[in-house]
């Protein structure tokens, strides 16, 4: 799979709420990093290997409710891939209107045999539902 394809699929699972198709996403060995969210806050600051990062996200969207899905004005959210000088390591970065409020993020994506091993995730999770 290309880079763009992976965040592409990353993307459509989170907004669908499918924890099962974002752990799935990593290396059994992966790590998804949010270094900004709070340590008591709604989102994990860290989740290591697939089947934490699977029930970590199962409960960031059990708890967030309904589905971001229906939040979210695509027409205008957009995103721009950034490739850098190392094959396996990408960046994105994202504006999503939320409810009428942009919200702005980036991610660092470090992958192996395409699949991610690091996702460093910068956003404010307690701004989501």
């Amino acid at each position: 799979m290309t880079p763009q394809e992976i965040f592409e699929q990353y993307l459509f699972a989170g907004m669908t709420r499918n924890a099962d198709a974002q752990a799935a996403l990593f290396t059994e060995d992966g790590v998804l990093e949010a270094p900004l969210a709070d340590p008591h806050g709604v989102f994990p600051r860290r989740l290591a290997g697939r089947k934490a990062i699977r029930d970590g996200l199962s409960t960031f969207h059990a708890r967030a409710g309904a589905d971001v899905a229906g939040q979210v004005d695509v027409d205008h959210s957009r995103y721009v891939l950034h490739a850098t000088e190392e094959p396996e390591v990408f960046v994105v970065e994202i504006d999503v209107m939320v409810d009428g409020a942009m919200q702005s993020l980036v991610q660092i994506y470090r992958l192996r045999d395409e699949k991610i091993v690091l996702l460093r995730d910068f956003f404010a999770p307690d701004s989501v539902r």
